[in-house]
């Protein structure tokens, strides 16, 4: 058994759609038909975008599974010669048995077309829609860029159910008069609503041709009502151009408009399971939508543990035992924020066998300013090493520190790239080691203006805790601080991780603040 999966284009004047139709005949059912006929096997096809009667597609995709072993990549011209002229299979390729043309993150992409002129012109008549009163492209572009975000789109939908979520992304919303007096619309999201492509065209339609003003749609946006927009275009001038799957998962996602503001982490999830949503911003009637359909999209992205904190200040909306949708939410854990004053002497505070000293290289210091200096902390108990990151050292740095935080809560795992971008952001990497032995990894951000030093991780392998490490890496950091004339550290740490807590507070550390909790929903939905 195998899966092909086919890219389509057809004319869709001729047909009732995509779906399969008791009254007509429809791509799908074509489709069915000729496959069955070829593959001498009875062949059902999935298709990822069901467009309308009379819509045409340059970019449909479809998949099959067959037993018949020819080529994928061959079935496609064996196909197109048994296919009316109409559809066409611009190729064809074998996909995982898992793959399903609707449960993937797309970016797809549609076009509608109007011919704007005194008299019609019956060539392209079935690709375009007819509009002889003048059209002004600068207002079409000026509304439709209210429409660029995400929103809640009930305005422009024929919602065929009140259940139906209509909330939707859109990334880019183009308008352009060709030299052949066609305006075309190219419209890009992640996803759209029961004709709304058509009723977006329609209101922008209006707004060129002057019934309304540019800022109407946001009014039309806010009203959540398909009464206040513009009509639905006829279904010739639409062309489903393309659809492009996303190969891998964004690490973050972060979107405001004037209902809300939201990021949706989502790094964690190929490697732990575990999906991130801070609400920062959110007003009251919308927070329950928007909390059900954000978890709901980190479980269909393959996260096992969902957390979920609401930071918006004076807001407290969550709470243990919430439902939302499929999903139950448990108080799981919060950020504790601690801070240490960095004591000019560099005298201990928990006992005079404990102390630090600069490791030379040589006779002379590095410089500063570059951060790479290498430290010696002895404590009555061990000695480490404080040693910054060396470029041909991060994989296994990165290794070493994503195993060593696998199952610590809010914990982030690092990837190559990301120590670039926050070196850039002035933060630091560094092994902790004994000896010729890495015992554990550290991050550290400067700020020089607030004369303070933030511990941004700090790990040590589970084999040497306990063994004095972390204390020693602790003072190793103090005298960096001090050194760099530092007057503050300052750290975060999770209320559930009693072992860091613990450490923080024999060093000297203490408790400046709390930070909203993070609630956790488990999900066993992989895909929908």
């Amino acid at each position: 058994m195998k899966r092909v999966k086919l890219i389509i284009a057809y004319d869709g004047t001729n047909y009732h759609g995509w779906q399969l139709q008791p009254n007509g005949i429809s791509i799908e059912a074509v489709l069915n038909q000729t496959l069955t006929d070829l593959l001498r096997e009875p062949i059902t096809v999935i298709g990822a975008s069901r467009t309308d009667s009379g819509v045409h597609a340059l970019g449909n995709v479809a998949v099959f599974d067959t037993e018949n072993r020819m080529p994928a990549d061959k079935i496609c011209y064996a196909l197109n010669q048994r296919l009316p002229e109409d559809i066409r299979i611009q190729s064809s390729e074998e996909v995982p048995l898992s793959w399903h043309p609707r449960k993937q993150n797309c970016v797809k992409t549609y076009e509608y077309k109007i011919l704007n002129r005194k008299i019609d012109m019956p060539v392209g008549r079935l690709y375009t829609y007819f509009c002889y009163f003048p059209m002004d492209v600068e207002k079409m572009r000026q509304a439709a860029a209210y429409l660029v975000g995400e929103h809640d789109f009930k305005s422009f939908c024929t919602v065929r159910t009140q259940a139906e979520e209509t909330v939707r992304t859109i990334y880019s919303l183009q308008v352009d008069r060709g030299a052949d007096d066609v305006v075309t619309i190219r419209i890009t999201g992640s996803g759209f609503l029961y004709n709304m492509v058509r009723i977006i065209a329609g209101t922008l339609l209006r707004v060129g041709t002057g019934l309304y003003p540019p800022e109407k749609v946001e009014e039309i946006l806010d009203a959540r009502n398909r009464q206040a927009a513009g009509p639905t275009l006829p279904a010739k001038g639409l062309t489903l151009v393309s659809l492009e799957y996303e190969k891998e998962l964004k690490p973050e996602i972060a979107v405001s408009n004037k209902y809300w503001e939201y990021q949706l982490v989502q790094r964690e999830i190929p490697y732990k399971k575990k999906g991130y949503l801070v609400i920062r911003r959110c007003a009251d009637p919308e927070f329950q939508g928007l909390v059900t359909r954000l978890v709901h999209q980190l479980a269909r992205n393959g996260a096992r543990w969902i957390y979920v904190t609401d930071v918006e200040p004076g807001k407290n909306r969550l709470d243990e035992g919430q439902q939302y949708g499929y999903y139950e939410m448990k108080r799981s854990y919060c950020y504790l924020e601690m801070e240490k004053r960095v004591m000019k002497d560099g005298s201990p505070a928990d006992g005079a066998a404990d102390r630090i000293e600069f490791l030379k290289e040589g006779s002379a210091r590095p410089a500063l300013p570059e951060h790479q200096q290498t430290f010696l902390g002895i404590t009555n108990q061990s000695t480490v090493r404080l040693s910054p990151l060396k470029t041909e050292d991060r994989p296994a740095w990165l290794e070493l520190h994503n195993q060593t935080f696998f199952s610590v809560p809010g914990s982030s795992t690092y990837e190559e790239n990301m120590i670039e971008e926050e070196e850039k952001d002035k933060s630091r990497f560094f092994w902790i080691s004994n000896g010729a032995q890495k015992v554990g990894t550290l991050v550290l951000a400067w700020d020089q203006n607030r004369k303070q030093l933030t511990i941004d991780m700090i790990s040590i392998k589970k084999e040497f805790a306990g063994q004095g490490y972390g204390r020693a890496a602790l003072m190793c950091v103090e005298q960096l601080a001090r050194e760099q004339n530092m007057t503050k550290l300052r750290l975060l740490v999770a209320d559930t991780n009693q072992a860091a807590r613990a450490l923080y507070q024999k060093a000297g550390f203490y408790e400046t603040g709390r930070r909203p909790d993070f609630f956790c929903t488990e999900s066993n939905l992989i895909t929908e």
